[in-house]
């Protein structure tokens, strides 16, 4: 299995590329700001879902990678509620992308909670 076949990747990069493509229409003076924050925190999210499995042979840095991801993912999370509040996105879209946020966050906490189904050995 490659770390593209896991269910918790594929919804991240899913995520990942949903706020990218938003982020395009944030204004000019958010550039360096707020659209690279919530852009590089939600890429994040998959690439060390993604490390993660490489170090499957580890249980502990994969427990340890896992955490990380799920703390990028609440790095999102929070940035998602800085464009809401800014009006750079519909409360729809908010509650959507954030709805889609929670859902990466259990994957990431399955993984860490079933390691053994992932190739970790204990």
């Amino acid at each position: 299995m490659k770390f593209q076949d896991l269910l918790a990747y594929k919804k991240s990069f899913s995520l990942a590329m949903n706020i990218f493509e938003l982020s395009k229409s944030f204004p000019k003076e958010e550039i360096y700001s707020l659209t690279d924050q919530i852009r590089r925190s939600s890429r994040s999210v998959s690439i060390t879902i993604a490390e993660a499995y490489r170090k499957r042979e580890y249980p502990k840095h994969f427990h340890s990678k896992l955490t990380d991801a799920d703390a990028e993912n609440s790095e999102t999370q929070g940035w998602l509620e800085f464009c809401f509040a800014c009006k750079y996105i519909s409360e729809e879209k908010f509650i959507e992308l954030t709805n889609f946020s929670l859902e990466v966050g259990k994957l990431i906490n399955y993984m860490m909670l079933n390691p053994e189904k992932f190739g970790v050995k204990k």
